[in-house]
């Protein structure tokens, strides 16, 4: 059928509630919206759902959802003893997310699925963390992460605890695929899946044993300790699932002089006191940056509305704030986990960090220096969680931190996604370290930096909405594809990755390896003074992000390069 035909079909078909029909005969003259919301199902990828909330295949609604969660039931119902394990469910403060939360366990209940359902909003590592606790067959967030407030999204967790990953990820969007009958689709009423022991609440227990978990993750109790009461912590959750975790966790390592930002502490689907309640954006901390020049706050901490990255603002000396990137964080606590690992002694050949491609390079001349292994991975957490589950059931490695350059980490292994909970209770901790020191983050950068080199990365990201904006973003990629030995700011390309094709190019001689990671629609280019450039669209929203790296041999080098990069390849880019 066409894209009008399908659009007819939701306003004729009883089967869509009234609602939906309305909002459906609000548009019935502007054909390109029309098309927008029907010109296909609203893709599964490898992570699950993302989209705008609104009626039409192409959207975030409750008729999507349902069909999503019968594919993944259906892929638990043709694994031998998954459907008694049951699915855990969880979501955050966004538009829908109760709804669709409620949809996704009644829908696993009509076929027969137990679920574990959180009675409030709860963040993404204590969904990862609840699916291992309760040795589920699997997961849902219902959760758009740092969107705009007109998205929502659903994502898929194995019974590891991480996010679906290969081949598994490409079997669930399979089953999601073959079901093209919404009235398929079966559903229960919550009545009747509770009363056969089908629909169940999570208690509080579980929630208590996270907290446990996370403040094990402390490296040095005593450095909290002398420093707990003078240490001033502004936390904001920004609308979403953090605030209650958060404050139970720093209260709980010990942490006394904890201020929240008042305006942004409760759940809110709108995000009104920001653009975009996004870590990453230093707007989305001024109203935490005011509160803390109030109290001369050492350290302002933020956490996404799912809760599974942080951002962070450090007070210098002279009073003034400085944010760190995820890099930043990254280095950090790898550093202070590092050192405090080997004055524990419990370092050894098998100890592992990991990180993404888009990373910091310099993580890989620590990991050196402390004599453990480093491991690159695709840009994803899912990755990392993948890696996690390997070192589990072979031994070969010993898992101690993995991070990304977006702004996600995780120390331990009692999660499997990335966890902003205990990143805020780290970055406080290491926070309390450098002030035990007379020092603040910002100065203990300065001394990696100096250990390791000058790196310095940036990420641009370009929005590019709506149908024109995925044809453009296709163009973009199939054109540097092809286009393998650019020239940036005056430096060739000295290898080139495609990891669509799995292959690593030596310029020079021209020499090609195979690459043994996962495919992935990702480009990299390393040029002749060792600055990396890294191009992929998002896999969770309509933009293409270019990714910069330079080391240099102080920092006003090293900014002097990165800029030089990034102003001679968004030229490139802007040009195709």
């Amino acid at each position: 059928m066409s894209y009008k035909d399908i659009y007819n079909s939701w306003i004729k078909d009883s089967y869509f509630d009234e609602c939906t029909r309305n909002e459906l005969l609000s548009i019935k003259s502007d054909e390109r919206e029309i098309e927008e919301r029907f010109c296909r199902n609203l893709e599964f990828g490898t992570a699950g759902l993302r989209g705008i909330i609104g009626a039409g295949t192409n959207r975030m609604n409750v008729y999507t959802v349902r069909r999503a969660t019968q594919g993944f039931a259906n892929y638990i119902l043709g694994k031998k003893g998954a459907k008694d394990k049951g699915v855990v469910i969880a979501y955050d403060s966004r538009r829908m997310s109760p709804e669709f939360a409620l949809e996704t366990a009644l829908v696993f209940n009509g076929n027969g699925i137990k679920t574990y359902l959180f009675e409030d909003l709860r963040p993404v590592p204590m969904l990862s963390f609840a699916v291992r606790r309760l040795k589920a067959a699997g997961g849902v967030v219902i959760t758009a992460s740092h969107n705009p407030p007109e998205y929502n999204g659903y994502k898929v967790y194995g019974e590891d605890g991480a996010q679906v990953a290969f081949p598994v990820d490409l079997a669930i969007i399979s089953e999601v695929n073959g079901i093209e009958d919404f009235q398929s689709i079966k559903i229960s009423n919550r009545l009747d899946a509770k009363a056969a022991g089908l629909f169940n609440i999570i208690d509080k227990e579980v929630d208590d044993e996270y907290i446990k978990e996370v403040t094990a993750q402390l490296v040095d109790a005593e450095t909290v300790k002398n420093t707990q009461k003078d240490l001033k912590i502004v936390y904001t959750p920004l609308h979403g699932s953090g605030n209650m975790p958060v404050q139970r966790v720093l209260k709980a390592a010990g942490f006394e002089n904890v201020h929240t930002v008042a305006e942004q502490e409760a759940p809110d689907p709108d995000f009104t006191t920001v653009k975009s309640p996004n870590p990453e954006d230093p707007k989305a901390f001024e109203l935490g940056i005011k509160l803390a020049n109030e109290l001369g706050a050492d350290i302002v901490i933020g956490t996404d509305p799912d809760a599974d990255r942080v951002g962070a603002a450090i007070r210098e000396k002279d009073g003034k704030y400085s944010f760190l990137t995820g890099n930043m964080t990254g280095l950090l606590i790898a550093e202070y986990t590092l050192a405090g690992l080997k004055k524990a002694d419990r370092l050894n050949p098998k100890s592992t960090v990991i990180s993404s491609v888009v990373s910091t390079k310099s993580v890989q001349k620590m990991t050196g220096a402390y004599g453990v292994q480093y491991i690159e991975v695709l840009t994803g957490f899912k990755y990392i969680g993948e890696k996690i589950k390997e070192f589990e059931e072979t031994g070969s490695n010993e898992f101690i931190f993995g991070f990304e350059e977006s702004y996600g980490c995780l120390k331990g292994t009692y999660a499997r996604d990335k966890d902003a909970v205990s990143a805020s209770m780290l970055l406080c901790e290491l926070a309390a370290y450098y002030k035990s020191r007379n020092m603040t983050l910002i100065d203990g950068l300065e001394e990696i930096y100096k250990k390791y080199g000058y790196a310095k990365e940036h990420v641009v990201s370009i929005t590019l909405a709506g149908l024109d904006g995925l044809a453009k973003i296709e163009e973009i990629m199939k054109t540097l594809r092809k286009t393998e030995k650019l020239i940036i700011g005056g430096k060739e390309t000295v290898e080139f990755r495609d990891y669509s094709a799995g292959t690593r190019k030596n310029m020079v001689n021209d020499k090609i390896e195979k690459m043994n990671l996962p495919k992935a629609d990702v480009l990299y280019y390393i040029l002749s003074d060792s600055t990396w450039i890294c191009v992929r669209p998002s896999g969770t929203e309509p933009k293409i992000k270019v990714y910069f790296g330079v080391t240099g041999t102080d920092s006003n080098d090293a900014d002097k390069k990165l800029d030089k990069a990034r102003t001679a390849m968004m030229k490139f880019i802007e040009g195709i």
